[in-house]
Parts: structure tokens; C-alpha cells; sequence
């Protein structure tokens, strides 16, 4: 419109005034081309006024010009004729709501609701269209709380946000100085990179308060600066911070101060089209100025985004070659993926294997994953947010070194170091998986006979022993009487998962005797006196189950001189079975004696059978 009507030609007009006559040459067709009133107390700027004298003699040539574009372009109005991106923009920033974090390190979060709540505000899980004064806790960061955008200047004149308690920020920065903190051991340091605004450093500064952590901010070539910077961090209660007056590929990686740093974050210049709001982002975050031109055309061009993009490259490189460092988080507000994962895999590709440390590795999101479109766009392990109308856009990378095979760390050695820090407020340190698996082992495997047992092994055996010779005084009133054995001579049964005929009775009346570390691949069946036929005429026996006693040490080897010598042994097995299923046969050695039947109609949950094992 300006060059339309020879405005820029023709006029005699400063340059440093031609933004100016921009933002009144909107106002100016705003109000239909008619001149301004002053009030009373309003006072004139003679700048202004002789803009605003040029824009009225050029009114009739500046009305034909814009109604020549409005035809062209087919537009409505002027806002028309911006780029369709540029009105989705302008639309989601109008419903765009307001971004605060805590700052504690004067202020809790559970203070901060209490204090907002005797205010008047309400907290509520989501505050989407809503008009009152409501307030929300982000999903992603539990220090990040979520106000209505008409609440700002009502916001602003709290004591919260005067004494420097709340700071209001965008998403973005706090999402990457979260990711930061996810990695971080109690006396990791950190490196900070094109920061942008100071209220980055001061978040991380409160994440890491109660750590001895130190935060390194590259970047402030002005000295004059320095003071200001210590005063504001002052303000915050900021302690951790040392400003470094170099720009960040001017700094070694040897440099003696870094050497503790283990994570570095990495916020490089972008094209920034994430952003809904752009005139306030780039005020808040002091960016560039020059991508207004960018945002006003709905796009960045080709050369200066692959300018960028080398700048974000040439900048990860450099990060990646800190040895001692352990993380790398890069974070951009664009949706370009020249800037995005084409720079992160380029520099994983392209790293130096000539350096004797571990080569990093793509890492998935440290942060948490709070919808199903969050974990759709993560699947590929970089964290995104589509630009909304509930947040701007915000890519996240967190690439870290591969872990060193010869320097793994064992859970003890783990609980150990927490135990130290203090982390575990009292809690024993337990037995390490290994001590335990052999714990386990040694409760199911054999029974082995050691010098140490050797005497309370022998103990049991002699009480056993004499038991069954006071059961065999007693044979007289032999009974249905339920007994069972020591705990540690007792053995579950399975229940039968075969079907078999009993076998015919051994005529060997010993039973041979168990052997140590010998596992047959099928149990020795005894013959059995207990036959009971099922109603189907089908006959069903238990599975044989193998009972180890402790070894015997005898001072006989032969059969005819263990007798007199050894009471007679007994062994009993306690079978458990179904109600209502007829019980089952039992097999077990017998040894006829004269004058003697075999005792039938036993009950079925306990079979007692005398007979010598020996």
C-alpha cells in the first residue's frame, strides 16, 4: 500500500521512523481513513504528529490502494490478507492461556495454592474456556501452574508475582529445564546455552536448590551486564548461578570449571513458528527481532533456515564434544524438521570416534507422556507438542552416552550411594538379587551333609528314631490318627496327573535306598496292598514322590545285622484329594507279617503305613 501510493517515494521521512508509520497506517485503515482526536490531556509527539500529518494528505491514494489489494487477493478485509498461517496464529494466541512457575526457592507450591486460593481463585483439572478465576497444575511439570489469559493483569498486581514468587514464562523453557533436572545426580553441574531469557536460568536455578549443583550461563559478553544479572538473580534467591563472559563454541571442552558439568542444555536460535504469540515471545525471550518478517509471511525462507540450521549443528557438535559430559538436552520452539531431528541425527551420525569415551545414543523422553497424541508424536524417542490452543510448539531431544560395559554398577553398589546420600531415611540394605537366588536354590536342591550341621542333623534323626519306636510299642491301638512329620521331612504331594494300574507286589521286602544327586527319569513304584476298584472299573494311582531323609551314618553294611541293631523306621505321606472323587490308590512297599490283613477303608486324607525303609 505504501509504495502503491508513492508514500515512500515522495516523503521526506526518517528510516528509523518507517516502523512507525506501519503501526499507524494499520490504526489509520482501522479507522476508516479518518484523522485521530486528541483528548485534553493527551499530549502531542512531534514525531508521531508528523507521521500522522503525512498518512492524512495520503489518505485518498492509501484507500484506492487497499481497495486494488482487496480485490486482487479476494480479501474481506486486511486481515485477510495475511497469510493463512499468520491467522491461525493470531487465533490460537487469542485463547492461549498464561504459563507461571513456582519459584521455589522463596515460595512452595502448596503455599503458592493456598495463597491463591484465599485470593479468590479456584483450582480446577483443566481451565479450557473458562472465564472465572480459576487456576491449574500443568500435566508435565509439577511446578508450572495454568492461568486463564484475561487474568494477567489481575495476576501481575498479586504479591506472588511482585516479590518475584511466580514468574510467568512459556512452556517450552520449562519443559527443558525439567528434562535437565530428570538427569542430574545431587552434584552434577550444568551448562546453560543461548538462554535467551534470564528467567531460563533462574527455573533451573530453583530446580536445583536443594542440590549442590552449579549452573554454568555461557554467552554474556558484556561486562556492564554482570551487575544487573547479580542483582536479578539476587531478587530470586538465586545462589548456584556463574556467568561466563564466552560464547559457547569459544569455550574448550578441557576448560578446568566444566569439568563437573554432566548435562548440557542446549536452546539454539530457531525460526520459532511454534509460537502462537510471536511479538511476545520474542519481547519475553529476547530473540531476534528480524523473524517478525518471518512470522508476517507465514514462513521462513530456504536460505536462512539452512542457515540456522548449521548454527544449531555447529552448536550440538560442540556440546557433544564435552568428555566428561553425560546428557545433552536440545530444545527448539520451530516445526521444521531441518531444525529438529534432521540436526540431532546428523550429529549422531557424524560423531568423533576417535575419542575414548562413550558414543552417545537417542534417549526417549524423560518427561511424562500425558496423552495419546504425545505418545503417538514420541515413538521415534523425541518429545513434541503441536502448536494449539492450549500451548505453543516445542520440540525436545535428550541424547546421552551409551553406557560403558566395563563400568556397570551393581544394585548394591546403587543402594549403597543412596544410603550415603541419605536418600533411603532408614531403610536396611537387603541381600543382593545373587545371595538370594542362592538362597533359593539351596532350599530346593538336596540336602548335603556339612561338618558344622553335622552334630543338629544327628540330633533330629535320634528324636525321629525314638519316635517310631514308642509308635511301635503302641501297636496295639493302632488307629485313623492324623500325624505328620517335622517341617523339614515333610514333602507336598502333586496330585495325579497319570492314569496307571498298580503294580504287582516287590518281593524284595527292602527298599532300596535314595541316593544323593540321582534323578531318574522315572520314580521307583512300590507295589501296594491298598486296592480299591472305582465304580467305572478304572483304577487310578498317585504319582510316586521321591522323600530324601538325611543321610544315616550305620555302623553295618549288611542287611541281616542292620535289624537287630536299628529300631524299626516308619515314614507317612499325607495325600490330600478332591471330595468328591473317590480317594485314590496309594502305592507304598509292604511287608506281609503272619496272621495280618491289610487295614482297608483308610480315610483318604491320611494313609499311616508302618513298614521298614531300611
Amino acid at each position: 500500500m505504501l509504495i502503491d501510493s508513492y508514500i515512500f517515494p515522495s516523503t521526506t521521512i526518517p528510516d528509523h521512523l518507517s516502523s512507525l508509520i506501519i503501526v499507524m497506517l494499520y490504526d489509520f485503515q482501522d479507522r476508516k481513513f479518518q484523522a485521530r482526536s486528541l483528548s485534553d490531556n493527551e499530549e502531542s509527539i512531534a514525531e508521531v504528529q508528523e507521521v500522522e500529518n503525512l498518512l492524512t494528505s495520503f489518505k485518498t491514494k492509501l484507500a484506492a490502494a487497499l481497495a486494488r489489494y482487496r480485490i486482487k487477493h479476494d480479501a474481506l478485509s486486511i486481515y485477510h490478507i495475511l497469510p493463512e498461517t499468520v491467522r491461525k496464529q493470531e487465533l490460537r494466541a487469542s485463547t492461549l492461556p498464561l504459563y507461571a512457575w513456582i519459584n521455589t526457592c522463596k515460595i512452595s507450591p502448596e503455599e503458592v495454592c493456598h495463597s491463591l486460593k484465599g485470593k479468590g481463585y479456584n483450582k480446577v483439572k483443566s481451565i479450557l474456556h473458562i472465564d472465572d478465576k480459576v487456576f491449574a497444575v500443568d500435566q508435565h511439570c509439577y511446578d508450572v501452574l495454568i492461568f486463564p489469559s484475561h487474568l494477567k493483569s489481575d495476576l501481575l498486581n498479586t504479591d506472588l508475582f511482585k516479590d518475584y514468587k511466580l514468574i510467568f514464562q512459556d512452556k517450552s523453557r520449562s519443559l527443558a529445564v525439567h528434562s535437565v533436572k530428570a538427569l542430574l545426580n545431587m552434584e552434577d553441574d550444568i551448562l546453560m546455552v543461548n538462554t535467551g531469557s534470564w528467567y531460563t536460568v533462574a527455573h533451573m536455578s530453583a530446580l536445583t536448590n536443594n542440590n549442590s549443583s552449579k549452573i554454568f550461563v555461557c554467552g554474556v559478553q558484556s561486562q556492564a551486564k554482570h551487575p544487573d544479572l547479580k542483582n536479578l538473580f539476587t531478587k530470586f534467591g538465586c545462589k548456584n548461578i556463574e556467568i561466563l563472559h564466552q560464547t559457547f563454541l569459544n569455550i574448550e571442552s578441557k576448560d578446568n570449571r566444566l569439568q563437573n558439568v554432566k548435562v548440557i542444555l542446549l536452546l539454539p536460535r530457531c525460526s520459532g513458528l511454534g509460537i502462537s504469540n510471536p511479538v511476545e515471545f520474542i519481547l519475553n525471550e529476547h530473540e531476534d527481532t528480524g523473524l517478525l518478517k518471518d512470522f508476517s509471511q507465514g514462513g521462513t525462507s530456504e536460505d536462512k533456515l539452512h542457515v540456522l540450521a548449521q548454527q544449531q549443528y555447529e552448536q550440538l557438535t560442540h556440546a557433544m564434544k564435552f568428555t566428561k559430559a553425560q546428557a545433552v538436552v536440545y530444545c527448539t520452539c520451530s516445526v521444521y524438521p531441518e531444525e529438529n531431528e534432521a540436526v540431532v541425527k546428523k550429529a549422531l551420525e557424524f560423531q568423533d570416534r576417535g575419542i575414548k569415551v562413550q558414543l552417545y545414543r537417542l534417549s526417549p523422553p524423560v518427561l511424562p507422556l500425558c496423552s495419546l497424541q504425545e505418545m503417538h508424536l514420541s515413538t521415534d524417542k523425541f518429545f513434541r507438542i503441536e502448536p494449539s490452543e492450549i500451548t505453543n510448539g516445542c520440540f525436545l531431544s535428550v541424547l546421552t552416552r551409551e553406557r560403558d560395559p566395563s563400568e556397570t554398577v551393581s544394585v548394591k553398589d546403587v543402594l549403597a550411594r543412596a544410603a550415603a546420600k541419605g536418600l533411603l531415611d532408614g531403610i536396611e540394605l537387603g541381600k543382593s538379587s545373587k545371595q538370594e537366588k542362592k538362597k533359593k536354590k539351596s532350599k530346593t536342591s538336596l540336602p548335603k551333609a556339612s561338618t558344622t550341621d553335622g552334630n543338629s542333623i544327628q540330633m533330629k534323626i535320634a528324636e525321629f528314631l525314638n519316635r517310631e519306636t514308642n509308635a511301635n510299642a503302641n501297636r496295639s491301638e493302632t488307629s485313623t490318627t492324623k500325624a505328620s512329620l517335622p517341617q523339614k521331612n515333610t514333602t507336598q504331594v502333586v496330585p495325579p496327573s497319570q492314569v496307571r494300574k498298580p503294580s504287582k507286589p516287590a518281593t524284595n521286602p527292602l527298599v532300596p535306598a535314595f541316593m544323593k544327586n540321582t534323578a531318574p527319569s522315572r520314580p521307583y513304584e512300590r507295589p501296594t496292598h491298598f486296592v480299591r476298584h472305582r465304580p467305572e472299573d478304572r483304577m487310578v494311582a498317585l504319582k510316586p514322590v521321591e522323600i530324601v531323609l538325611p543321610p544315616v551314618m550305620l555302623p553295618f553294611s549288611s542287611p541281616q545285622l542292620i535289624r537287630p541293631q536299628i529300631p524299626t523306621q516308619h515314614f507317612y505321606c499325607h495325600w490330600v484329594g478332591p471330595k468328591t472323587v473317590v480317594p485314590s490308590y496309594f502305592s507304598t512297599p509292604s511287608i506281609s507279617r503272619k496272621g495280618e490283613k491289610p487295614k482297608e477303608n483308610l480315610p483318604s486324607s491320611l494313609l499311616r503305613c508302618r513298614r521298614p525303609w531300611l
